[in-house]
């Protein structure tokens, strides 16, 4: 499996906009495993869940 890396400054932002029903995603819990044009893939820190995002600005 591939490990994930820390996030840039812009990323955490991107990430923070994220939302999980009605909570915001914390930045400082999630890794970044793969980038692409539109999207990103997440790796939680402890639980190792993935998740995708969308990178829209």
């Amino acid at each position: 499996m591939k490990q994930g890396k820390r996030p840039t400054r812009k990323q955490k932002e991107l990430i923070g906009q994220q939302k999980i029903g009605n909570q915001f995603l914390n930045p400082d819990k999630w890794l970044v495993r793969q980038l692409s044009r539109n999207d990103m893939l997440l790796i939680h820190r402890v639980s190792g869940k993935t998740r995708k995002a969308r990178m829209v600005d």
